[in-house]
């Protein structure tokens, strides 16, 4: 089953991998070889598949073209230039496979081209009765499973060296899913020392695997020298026992109050750049785009210093990707952030784990995002970087926080920043040095409104936790044109920025704030440079908060079974939920206050159908703008 507007998302993901190669000659437009476009549907290493009966090779020029469908089968290291897909490219499942390629160009159209990639004519809505061009890495119903790897290596081959190597994503679909893994990351379970071959965990993962990479997390801020987060490859897996490949060389905590994590780097699906020393790739959703990311990984990708390359970037969305997820994704030695959500909105990012990044990790770029969904997520090993060329808010330091964001109508819960150098930081700033940070802000009901961002509390800041900050552990701006603190700006005292269960400790100071409306609720500062303890903190007035919020809601998952629907999905909230509705049948919350929740509908007949959900909460607050798929 799919969605017409939204992807059907399964339980199960698998791996691929891109890689990218290393520099082709640039050669002159008559020197290149022929496009060689598809015949019709079949396998890529089918003579029949393609026009002249010629399967493509090395350096070739590919275009696969409306209403095709072409299942790669291969394992080959030979180099492709470039793949237009306006039909569709899909892994095969049952197989290993690997890719070697410059370029792959998601985008409807016969014209074959190695340009205008950065979709300049994004914002034309894809007309709903002609098929998406699809690229397909496991599907969301049936990822790559566990005894099978995809792997997609990107290779610089010549083409614009601040564009490419880069797998680009224009109005199409495109879907990474590799195979689940129950826990991505979990805690130590009892102090790791120096020398130490094996750590223990709080509980088993019995499906990290030998040969997996794994990261365990500095347990102190770095006062100087490198990163005290340690990368190992498991050599035994033995219940929650793991020996490592090698000693450890710093210590790591493993005590009631402070443990490091433990996370796993390795998926079956892979995207990567094949010399990332000489040519680093990324990765890009544009507008009107559809598609979904599980458990897979994407590594050395990221062009330093380069603005909109990043390893994983959703550019300019909007809200017309509601309902698309990244979930127990690895994103690691990126030199460029690890994942970067640009003027898009209703996005659930969620277990996933990034490791080693020049500048931010997860990163919200221009104050314009709202309505996301940043859960349960480990930002470890950021570094500082410096700005970017032309970036939109340019006070912006790019100083290696876990997690940055600039608009706070948004939602973090249960996250981990660890050896940072600021684990979260909030700086509402403008696009003119001079100006108020003011800007067209994507309002509830779909339209839009001038706000200050200033005045924008967060949908949801509770249960986070940073350990192991160069900086703070939590840094909170105050943006103005004038230093005069009697300008200070904020939100209504009712209804405040509010923190709940944060928790800092092993940093070099907790928090640093000069918010005029703040207000802390069981904050825990410990461990931090001057050895003060801090066990409970409250900040900021008593006075009964206001819930003026409405519920927002994300169907993320459909699966269709005959005629009965699970429909899957997140919902978040300001205060307490009270119910959220899918097509007039009530869901039930799996994880707290409908976090995540699920519905099953029976007695769905065949064709196309049209699922409708919203929520509402305790205050009477009612989701003005459900979320509407048509699944098939």
């Amino acid at each position: 089953m799919s969605f017409r507007y939204l992807p059907a998302t399964g339980a199960r993901l698998a791996v691929a991998v891109v890689l990218l190669a290393a520099p082709h000659s640039a050669r002159a437009a008559e020197e290149l070889p022929s496009v060689i476009r598809s015949a019709g549907s079949g396998p890529w290493s089918a003579t029949a598949t393609w026009e002249g009966g010629r399967v493509p090779g090395a350096d070739a020029r590919v275009q696969i073209r409306t209403g095709h469908r072409v299942v790669y089968d291969a394992k080959s290291g030979v180099v492709i230039r470039s793949i237009n897909v306006a039909g569709t490219l899909t892994f095969d499942p049952d197989r290993d496979t690997r890719l070697d390629v410059g370029l792959i160009l998601i985008r409807a159209g016969e014209t074959y081209s190695e340009s205008g990639f950065d979709c300049e004519s994004h914002a034309r809505k894809p007309d709903p009765e002609v098929e998406r061009p699809v690229l397909e890495v496991g599907a969301p119903n049936r990822p790559i499973g566990a005894k099978r790897t995809a792997l997609i290596r990107l290779h610089d081959v010549g083409l614009d060296g601040e564009s490419t190597p880069a797998i680009v994503c224009c109005g199409g679909r495109m879907d990474f899913h590799g195979t689940p893994l129950a826990r991505t990351w979990v805690r130590l379970g009892s102090a790791a020392d120096k020398e130490d071959r094996f750590i223990t965990l709080t509980e088993a993962v019995p499906d990290w695997r030998v040969g997996d990479r794994i990261i365990i997390t500095a347990a102190r801020w770095a006062e100087s020298g490198p990163k005290h987060t340690e990368e190992r490859v498991i050599t035994k897996n033995d219940g929650k026992r793991l020996d490592l490949n090698s000693e450890l060389e710093y210590e790591h905590l493993g005590e009631t109050k402070y443990r490091s994590v433990v996370a796993n780097l390795s998926r079956n699906v892979v995207v990567e750049s094949a010399e990332p020393k000489h040519a680093r790739g990324h990765t890009m959703y544009h507008r009107h785009s559809t598609g979904a990311i599980s458990y897979a990984e994407f590594r050395h990708l990221g062009k330093q210093g380069v603005l909109g390359r990043y390893s994983l970037h959703y550019h300019l969305c909007g809200d017309t990707m509601r309902g698309s997820y990244v979930l127990g994704a690895s994103i690691h030695d990126s030199h460029n952030r690890f994942l970067t959500i640009h003027g898009t909105s209703y996005l659930v990012v969620r277990d996933c784990v990034g490791y080693r990044s020049v500048g931010h990790g997860f990163f919200m770029e221009d104050g314009t995002e709202v309505h996301n969904v940043l859960d349960h997520n480990l930002a470890a090993g950021v570094s500082r970087g410096r700005a970017l060329p032309k970036q939109t808010l340019p006070s912006d330091g790019n100083d290696g926080a876990g997690f940055w964001w600039a608009n706070s109508r948004n939602t973090w819960t249960r996250n981990v920043s660890a050896d940072t150098y600021h684990g979260y930081h909030f700086h509402p700033m403008a696009r003119d040095w001079f100006k108020a940070p003011v800007f067209e802000v994507p309002q509830p009901d779909g339209t839009r409104r001038t706000e200050d961002l200033r005045r924008i509390p967060f949908v949801r800041f509770e249960g986070n936790e940073a350990h192991g900050a160069d900086a703070q552990g939590i840094r909170m701006e105050w943006s103005s044109v004038s230093a005069d603190v009697a300008e200070m700006v904020g939100p209504d005292p009712r209804n405040p920025f509010l923190i709940r269960d944060l928790r800092i400790w092993g940093s070099c100071t907790g928090t640093w704030s000069r918010l005029p409306v703040l207000r802390t609720e069981n904050l825990r500062i410990d461990k931090v440079m001057d050895g003060d303890e801090d066990p409970t903190t409250e900040m900021g007035s008593k006075e009964k908060i206001l819930d003026q919020q409405a519920p927002t809601t994300v169907i993320t998952h459909v699966n269709r079974a005959g005629a009965r629907i699970v429909v899957q999905g997140t919902t978040a909230d300001n205060g307490i939920v009270r119910r959220v509705v899918v097509n007039n049948k009530e869901a039930r919350s799996v994880r707290n206050n409908f976090a995540e929740w699920e519905v099953t509908l029976d007695g769905v007949p065949k064709g196309l159908l049209r699922l409708k959900a919203h929520a509402e909460d305790e205050s009477k607050n009612i989701e003005v703008r459900p979320h509407v798929v048509i699944v098939e």
